[in-house]
């Protein structure tokens, strides 16, 4: 089966199915429709809670384990560092921390079939729109907005009046990456009698393979059996023989010699069996197709639910070639059922349909899970769809450039030309800054001294700072671009004057011998996320001939690459930021970095060019294709 072939989303919106449960339904490519249940606000507000509990909880022990490793007890006095091994170990725990706060979610959602800790113990799942499994790159898109719609900061109030809003009790996040949480029920044996119970049908019924009487023979049987009391003998004795011949078809000789007690016995099977497909004197042929589906298709539907429930997290990957195509074949044609029986019942409540949709939902869950090696399809997403879609969205890194350096330019001429307005726009520290500065150049030291020992941290530090500010420029899109563009003209402003008051003070060439080795990756990084930031404006307010929904999905997955393209940046630069720039180089060694930055910078965009161009909804994109392959 081809990617995307016959996948559409039927219905945006919920309805109750009783007071305390609402679905969304949506259509497989195999075009059979089943339904989700949609967990509400209160039970992911439960969830979310053992979540932070759970990440607090690794947090506080890494805090501890900071304080260990970064200094010793001696009285009331904490001693410095000794030596680099424990500077890298408090790197690496800062890093660590920062993939607690940023990376939990995403990887626990993507790698676990769209549930975290909370989620799995609520029944909680996360799923793409149309019923498939959430990928890594929807994950990273829903999760990395958790920066706005945890606003205010953490009462989730953003998050609670999105739900709130729409049908789907989608938060931003869900909006943007195109998935849905949905509340999964336990799918249990279906017996026969539950099969088909309706409301006011109470008592279990003898199970039988399928009603063999026609509703007008069943008519007749049903009230000599409700009647027979009132007739005299001997009417009662003729009424009987006639029955036993007009239904001898269905009864033995022994059975007919036996007269009373057989139709007797007869009836009670056959009012079970009716029961049990909740049919009625007055049911049209619908019915006998609902009860012959139920009766021949129940045994089959429980062994798959008892497959499926043994498949659990690992899917289809623990099965061989051979059974995946069984299991598959199996899926088809339980759909297939599921679509007889919702026409057969007319869409009247019952058992079976309820729990063919939940086995349906689930398997289709099973069978469209994105497999493959996860890190080969990693690496394949960095080195090939980044760079790709990075040229792709020039125009909006372009935009977000112009938004960061033409008013980095305008503030810098301007207090070049205007000194006295340096004390309006430039905190006092950055003013001291810059005189500390004039001093440190006549003693031939650089912008910033940082110990050796210390090092590693404060590139740890620059790291997590840096790629956090881009995730929070990146979400911002969603403010209709205002956040993004607020980000950047005001970085831009303090780049320019930082720039000029070092000029102003002649000491321009120590600063930029501390930006220019790491200046290229991080400014460029700044105008990936930023892009991706208004990408996501653009599906807002610009969506073509487009749902502004399905821009707003389509633009998320496009977006979420550049803002994976400025993490790797970030990273880089981060690291040289903290390693490299504070050390008193001559200035063309500070420039030969700068120049092998963007080098290489160059050289990553031009990744995967021979390629196939990323289609229009990054069909190509490996990590979040839209129609995994069933079949293989």
């Amino acid at each position: 089966m081809g990617r995307g072939v016959g996948v559409r989303r039927i219905a945006t919106e919920s309805r109750a199915v009783s007071d305390l449960d609402a679905y969304v339904e949506v259509e497989t490519p195999e075009q059979i429709a089943f339904s989700y249940s949609l967990a509400g606000i209160g039970s992911r507000a439960v969830a979310a809670a053992v979540d932070l509990i759970l990440c607090v909880v690794v947090f506080v022990l890494l805090a501890i384990g900071i304080m260990y490793l970064a200094a010793k007890v001696d009285g009331t006095r904490l001693k410095a560092l000794n030596n680099i091994s424990d500077s890298w170990a408090v790197a690496i725990v800062f890093l660590v921390q920062f993939l607690i706060v940023w990376g939990y979610y995403v990887i626990a959602e993507g790698m676990f079939d769209g549930q975290s800790l909370g989620k799995r113990l609520l029944r909680l799942r996360v799923v793409r729109d149309g019923g498939y499994a959430v990928s890594f790159g929807a994950s990273a898109i829903r999760n990395l907005f958790r920066a706005i719609d945890a606003q205010p900061f953490p009462s989730y109030l953003v998050a609670i009046v999105s739900g709130l809003s729409n049908k789907s009790t989608k938060r931003l996040g869900d909006l943007v990456a195109g998935t849905v949480v949905i509340r999964e029920h336990k799918i249990a044996v279906l017996s026969e009698y539950d099969a088909g119970r309706k409301e006011g049908v109470r008592g279990a019924a003898p199970a039988v393979a399928r009603p063999r009487l026609s509703d007008e023979e069943y008519a007749l049987l049903e009230r000599y059996m409700q009647r027979q009391g009132t007739f005299a003998p001997e009417a009662q004795q003729s009424l009987r023989r006639q029955l036993t011949r007009r239904l001898g078809a269905y009864l033995s000789n022994n059975e007919e010699a036996r007269g009373e007690e057989a139709l007797a016995q007869l009836y009670a099977v056959e009012r079970g069996a009716r029961r049990s497909v909740v049919a009625q004197r007055s049911d049209t042929g619908l019915q006998s197709e609902q009860h012959a589906i139920i009766a021949f298709g129940l045994k089959r539907w429980n062994q798959f639910a008892r497959r499926l429930d043994r498949l659990g997290r690992g899917g289809l990957s623990q099965l061989q070639a051979s059974q995946v195509s069984t299991f598959v074949a199996q899926y088809r044609e339980i759909s297939t059922d599921y679509a007889r029986l919702r026409t057969a019942s007319r869409g009247r409540p019952a058992d079976a349909s309820f729990f063919l949709s939940r086995l349906v939902g689930r398997a289709h869950s099973i069978v469209y899970r994105q497999r493959g090696d996860v890190v080969h399809q990693a690496i394949e997403y960095v080195f090939t769809t980044v760079p790709a879609e990075i040229r792709r969205s020039w125009r909006p890194i372009v935009l977000a450039a112009c938004l960061l350096f033409g008013p980095a330019v305008a503030s810098y001429l301007v207090l070049v030309t205007h000194p006295r307005l340096t004390y309006t726009v430039l905190p006092d520290e950055m003013m001291s800054r810059a005189k500390l500065a004039a001093s440190r150049e006549k003693r031939g030291e650089g912008y910033v001294t940082i110990e050796r020992e210390a090092r590693p941290i404060a590139a740890s530090q620059i790291i997590t700072n840096n790629v956090q500010v881009t995730y929070v420029s990146f979400a911002a899109g969603i403010t209709l671009g205002i956040g993004t563009i607020y980000a950047l003209v005001v970085n831009g402003v303090m780049l320019g004057s930082v720039l000029a008051v070092f000029s102003l003070y002649h000491v321009l060439r120590v600063v930029l011998a501390f930006i220019l080795p790491h200046g290229v990756l991080e400014l460029t990084a700044i105008c990936f996320g930023a892009g991706g930031g208004l990408l996501i404006a653009a599906g807002i307010l610009l969506p073509g001939t487009r749902t502004r929904r399905e821009a707003l999905v389509e633009n998320g997955k496009r977006a979420i690459a550049l803002v994976t393209g400025a993490s790797v940046l970030l990273v880089v630069a981060g690291s040289i930021e903290g390693l490299i720039s504070p050390r008193v180089w001559p200035m063309m060694w500070k420039v030969g970095v700068s120049a092998l930055t963007a080098v290489a910078l160059v050289y990553y965009l031009s990744l995967g060019a021979r390629r196939t161009k990323v289609s229009t909804v990054m069909q190509d994109d490996v990590l979040d294709a839209t129609s995994p392959r069933a079949s293989e």
